[in-house]
């Protein structure tokens, strides 16, 4: 328990500089990306060249580069991420209203994924050169291949337009029906998933095939185990760590590609905050969605080596 306690300790104070060189990244970013903040402001009027200069006196855009800098970081260590110069409200607000959306579509693109990847990748690597397992390979090859963004199309001009089984986008709340936020939310998750489910499930036939093939299978099965027990006890475990690997690679996919998805079906998530934000030019609410999802991201790869800790003893006892 201690060793499990240090390893995840180290973990986590690995995160405070991959978190503070996000946070520079992002704000050298944003500071050369040509965005003026006093455009936005006076956007649709015209002022003159005192009343851009009075503001960026005021909010310090004048200041050296490296004392903006500090105190970004310090109104980020106090919750702060600054003020949208549009809407003139505190971006942690609208952070906050538009996370719960991307949350929900990301975690269902996720267990769709995982669903999708472990049935067929498991049925595909006990039908090994089968029938079962050509079709499954071709069909996840089609769907590696397949971006996004065109599933998501698709899938509007046949489920939506076509048959009128889902909404074409739009969302509701789960508070207000639950039905009703499933139908909303089922192609837009179908769409992120597919590309992950389809390579996560030939990293899965390509792991239980190998763990098939090692001697303690023919072992246990010899020994009279029912094969059943064998490949959920054991083989399935310990095939397992490999897609744990590219999971949490592929759940900063899914976190980024809900930008777009969210955009294709009119869902006010994050990917949508993000768009309207850097087409309006407002530099404050694009660093805020950017710092959420990446520490999103460092968060999720904390979760997949708390997972590996759980799976894999042989971690354990090498720390």
């Amino acid at each position: 328990m201690i060793v499990v306690a240090r390893m995840l300790l180290r973990r986590v104070l690995i995160l405070v500089p991959m978190l503070l060189g996000v946070v520079a990244f992002v704000f050298v970013v944003m500071r050369f990306s040509g965005v003026k903040p006093e455009y936005a402001y006076f956007q649709g009027a015209n002022p003159t060249a005192e009343q851009i200069h009075q503001f960026q006196v005021e909010n310090g855009l004048l200041d050296p580069l490296p004392l903006r800098y500090v105190r970004f970081v310090a109104d980020l260590a106090r919750g702060d991420m600054g003020t949208s110069v549009l809407t003139k409200k505190p971006v942690l607000e609208s952070v906050t209203t538009a996370l719960p959306l991307t949350l929900q579509l990301t975690f269902l693109g996720l267990l769709v994924a995982v669903v999708l990847a472990l049935v067929f990748g498991v049925v595909a690597a006990l039908f090994r050169d089968r029938w079962p397992d050509q079709v499954i390979r071709m069909i996840s090859l089609v769907g590696v291949a397949a971006p996004a963004f065109w599933l998501a199309l698709l899938m509007i001009q046949w489920l939506a337009v076509g048959a009128g089984i889902f909404p074409t986008g739009g969302y509701i709340n789960p508070a207000d029906s639950l039905s009703g936020w499933l139908r909303s939310l089922t192609l837009p998750a179908l769409s992120l998933s597919l590309p992950v489910a389809a390579q996560l499930t030939r990293i899965v036939r390509t792991s239980m095939v190998e763990e098939l093939d090692r001697d303690y299978v023919r072992t246990a099965i010899g020994s009279g185990l029912p094969p059943v027990v064998v490949v959920g006890r054991n083989v399935l475990r310990n095939a397992l760590i490999n897609p744990l690997t590219v999971l949490g690679l592929r759940v900063g996919y899914l976190i980024g590609g809900a930008v777009v998805i969210e955009t294709i079906y009119g869902l006010p998530g994050m990917g949508q905050l993000m768009i309207n934000a850097v087409r309006d030019g407002d530099p404050a609410v694009v660093q805020g969605v950017v710092l959420t999802i990446a520490v999103g991201f460092m968060v999720v790869n904390l979760v997949v080596d708390i997972l590996y800790l759980l799976i894999n003893p042989r971690l354990r006892s090498a720390a």
